[in-house]
């Protein structure tokens, strides 16, 4: 089991860059798995943006953050950050880190069955 904690949410404007972080705050380490972060528009269902394996030497993202948007994972300060640059309005959402142990590496929420509470972002255009 692992408790997810995000942060780093906000409201920016159209071109402005974010830093999320996601921790563990208590459970296994987050070193122990795969960490991905969803994303959730009103009104719509949530969808995967980015995720990272246990070691950090592989990252897949959207196709609609690929260039702009950056995870990464620092296991000796047990966070994954996902970094995100030139933001546009469609980025707007409630974004949730979520953890896997699962080694098919899943883009589908259900294959997670750890969540944090989520951060809001929030971009004007």
């Amino acid at each position: 089991q692992v408790q997810l904690v995000e942060s780093g949410g906000g409201s920016v404007q159209a071109g402005d860059s974010l830093r999320l972080s996601c921790r563990a705050a208590s459970g296994r380490p987050l070193s122990n798995w795969i960490v991905s972060w969803f994303r959730q528009a009103p009104g719509k269902e949530r969808e995967f943006a980015a995720r990272i394996t246990r070691s950090g030497y592989e990252t897949q993202y959207a196709d609609s953050v690929k260039g702009r948007f950056a995870i990464s994972r620092d296991n000796t300060e047990n966070t994954v950050t996902l970094q995100m640059n030139s933001l546009k309005a469609e980025d707007t959402a409630v974004y949730f880190c979520a953890a896997t142990a699962a080694v098919s590496l899943p883009y589908s929420s259900n294959g997670y069955p750890y969540w944090g509470q989520g951060t809001q972002v929030f971009v004007s255009s």
